[in-house]
């Protein structure tokens, strides 16, 4: 699409220059973040049940959970914030394109507004500011790949108000209120998602910041030179 569509002579969101680096980095930080998201709930009391799952579930995830991560993050970073970003610059496009991330959520069996809007801010945004802070596509696949396949693949639990029950290496029952668990929309819904999810974005929102690919409103470059 880029080349036929855009007519654009390269596409360096997706460069090989630290390809791998990126997407180990993104998959550590989303590991690590949903991680800590899930031993939090079990501090407070919300793991009810705990049983060993499937090694073919948990492969299965990895699979699953690539193909999500790379066609989602292709379609609303690599797509839809990018060339928005282009016409409104980057915090208009941060915040549509993050809302419309979230609502696309709310057609998941078990979807909640509130589910559907902690998705917008927790994914949504966080994964924007890791495409602005490198312009590449590789660290938000590899961030977006872990944190859904460590709910999936590893702990069991519900992605996203999906109807379909995980299964991973572990399957965790969780009980208790849903600002602790995130109720029938899985652990995302829970405030410590969202907690735990804006200590990346604000320090990847600063990077950005820091080095200047924070992009204006396109008017409003142009009346400042």
């Amino acid at each position: 699409m880029c080349r036929v569509v855009e007519l654009r002579p390269d596409i360096p969101e997706l460069g090989r220059t630290g390809r791998w680096s990126q997407l180990r980095r993104g998959t550590l930080i989303g590991l690590g973040m949903f991680a800590g998201l899930m031993a939090v709930i079990a501090v407070f009391g919300g793991w009810q049940e705990v049983s060993w799952g499937s090694v073919g579930g948990f492969l299965g995830a990895a699979g699953l959970m690539a193909s999500v991560a790379v066609t989602e993050e292709l379609l609303f970073r690599g797509v839809l914030f990018r060339i928005m970003e282009e016409r409104t610059g980057t915090v208009i496009a941060l915040v549509v394109s993050g809302l419309l991330f979230g609502a696309m959520h709310l057609i998941n069996a078990n979807a909640t507004l509130w589910g559907a809007f902690a998705i917008a801010l927790t994914a949504g945004v966080m994964l924007a500011a890791a495409y602005i802070a490198t312009r590449s596509l590789w660290l938000p696949i590899g961030l977006h790949f872990a944190w859904n396949f460590t709910q999936a693949g590893i702990f069991g639990v519900t992605v996203s108000g999906s109807a379909v029950q995980s299964e991973g290496l572990l399957n965790v029952t969780l009980s208790g209120p849903s600002a602790l668990t995130g109720g029938a929309f899985g652990p995302e819904a829970s405030l410590f998602a969202l907690l735990i999810c804006m200590v990346p974005t604000i320090l990847l929102l600063r990077r950005a910041a820091r080095t200047g690919r924070i992009r204006p409103r396109p008017h409003r470059a142009k009346l400042s030179t």
